[in-house]
Parts: structure tokens; sequence; C-alpha cells
């Protein structure tokens, strides 16, 4: 059981739905949708279809995911002075190396990028972690021990990351992955980007991280072995145990879940290994169905929308678990626990 729980103190978010995280939070409750149609076409013929942030210009590449970036990062920041920023490590969030279609330089220069696109250079503790949909989770336990070692009173999680491009549609397209005309077992590509604040406790009403945890599926989504969820039961268990918690006492799932039947099914049986008594109600939450599958922003995502939540009055209870699934073995999986101070 992990001793120390971090809070977050803000958030940032740019969606296909909303250029902050109240707009985009406000609209993921709503169940409101902005899908438009790409510049692809599918095996059928027809146009691929998917959810494009409605940036202020129609930037492309690396350049793009800095604006989606540096947005969220703005709105995140906004509390702090900005004499404090350089005092603050960035953990930059980004798709994984083996993703097709991934853009060149992620790990080498968008930081940098970050960096000189807000005039500020954050403190020396940065990195960027290249895991994908996990990498938010992942992120949380770096800027943990960070915060727990006193390496830093604040730590700036980020992530950005846009599957609307040919190479990667196209790969996913042909390996029968996206919702198209001809495949109803798929995604929809998105794009987003994701910030959240961590630091230590205000005395006020605030989301701790109060567990993480993480795991190895043996049979992910391009093997051909038996389906059992064993990755992500052990993420959760884990990260439950760190919280000192049962998944009977959680009130609230929130998944990277995008349409695909594999992970709906891994989320299903990770239930059935974890649950040991039942539950009238047990909500899951797939903000994908509003925005679409935004590959390595996603845990931030599922932080974000918690945060929100909560401090909104909507979430069904006081505890919750976040989980991800990459499209390799990778699980993990945070539970957070709302408390009203003292």
């Amino acid at each position: 059981m992990s001793t120390y729980a971090p809070a977050i103190v803000s958030v940032g978010l740019t969606t296909s739905v909303g250029l902050t995280a109240l707009s985009s939070c406000a609209a993921i409750r709503g169940k409101l949708t902005n899908i438009c149609e790409t510049r692809f076409i599918d095996a059928g013929g027809e146009w691929i279809r998917g959810h494009r942030v409605p940036l202020e210009q129609p930037w492309s590449g690396r350049t793009r995911l800095r604006k989606m970036a540096t947005r969220a990062i703005r709105e995140c920041l906004a509390p702090i002075p900005e004499a404090s920023w350089s005092e603050i490590p960035l953990l930059l969030c980004v798709a994984p190396r083996e993703r097709a279609g991934r853009l060149e330089g992620l790990e080498e220069e968008l930081l940098s990028e970050v960096c000189s696109e807000l005039d500020v250079r954050f403190d020396e503790q940065s990195r960027v972690i290249p895991t994908g949909r996990v990498s938010g989770i992942v992120a949380l336990l770096h800027a943990r021990q960070l915060l727990m070692e006193k390496r830093a009173e604040l730590v700036l999680l980020a992530a950005t990351d846009s599957l609307l491009s040919w190479p990667t549609v196209s790969a996913y397209e042909s390996a029968d992955r996206l919702l198209t005309s001809v495949n109803s077992n798929g995604f929809l590509p998105g794009e987003a980007a994701a910030a959240i604040l961590l630091g230590h406790s205000s005395g006020g009403p605030q989301l701790f991280c109060s567990g993480l945890g993480f795991g190895r599926e043996p049979a992910p989504i391009d093997s051909e072995l038996p389906q059992r969820a064993e990755g992500l039961a052990q993420a959760i268990g884990n990260a439950l145990n760190e919280a000192g918690c049962q998944m009977n006492e959680i009130d609230l799932r929130i998944a990277d879940l995008s349409g695909e039947h594999y992970y709906f099914k891994e989320a299903a049986l990770a239930m059935s290994r974890l649950l040991r008594s039942r539950k009238e109600e047990f909500p899951i939450w797939h903000y994908a169905e509003c925005i679409g599958e935004c590959g390595a922003a996603s845990g931030l995502i599922s932080c974000v929308v918690a945060h929100i939540a909560c401090h909104k009055g909507y979430a069904p209870g006081r505890r919750i678990v976040c989980h991800a699934a990459g499209d390799d073995a990778e699980r993990a999986a945070a539970i957070f626990e709302y408390r009203a101070g003292s």
C-alpha cells in the first residue's frame, strides 16, 4: 500500500469537441461528438471518418502536436505564476516507437519545441515518455516519485497525439481495426492533447491518486492466444492493493475503450476476475465515443475527465479507477479518490 498520494492541482484538455477541459468534459458528459470526413478512403470506397481538433490553422505533423500540447499546458498552468514554470518538470507522453506512421523527432525534438512555443525552459528533470496509451499512467508513477522524494513541488504531465495521418490510418485500416463502411469492429481515429498538474495536498477538495498498478498481457490484440485479461486484471489489482481498497469499493471506471470488441471483452473479463461481491450499478465511461481513439493522450484524458466530474459533482462516487491498454502487452491502472478536504 502506497503511503503517498499526490493531488491533481489543475488540468487542461484540447479535443475535437472542446478546446478547454470544461468544454470538452461538458460535451463528453452530454455524449456530443464532432465527427468529420478525413481525406482518406476505405476499402469500400467511402471516406474514412475521424475526430479532428478545430485549431485556428490546418497545421500538420509535429507542429500540430505542439500546438495542441501548448494549448492544454497553458490552460493547466494558468493558476501558476509564469515566473515559476521553469521550476516544474514536464513529463511529455507521446506515441510508442513501434506505431505505424509515427512522426520522426518526437523524443529528440518535440519537448524542446513545446518549450520554445511556451517561451519557458522547464526543470531539467523533464523527459519524454513514448509508451502510447499507458504513458499517462507511467507518467503518474514518475511524477509521484519526484514529489515523494521532494525533487519537485509540482510536476506537469502532458500528452499529445494524433492518428489522423495516412501512414497511421492506412496501417490500421489494412489490419481491419478502423470503423469503416466495411468493418463494424473498429475505432474512429482521433487526436487530442491533455495536461494535469500534480502536487501536494492543499487542504481543500482535491482528487488524489491513491494507487498505481501495471501488468503485462500474454495475449495482446494481434496474438492468436486465448484472451483472459490477465494483464489488465494484474494492473488493476496492483493499483487496488496500493490504494488499500477492493473492487467493490470503486464507484466508477473510466477506460480508453474506443470501439474494438477485444478491449471491451478484456475490461469485462478483468472485472470478473476482481469483483468479488455484487454491485447494483458499476458504470464505465469511455470518452472515445465522443472524441475518437486518441492514442498517447488517452491516459491523461481519463484523469482530466475524473477530475472535472468530481469537482463538478456528477461523478457517481468518490473512488474511480482509470485503466489503459496498449496494442502490445502493457497494461496500467490508477485509483483516484476525491477528498472534500479539511
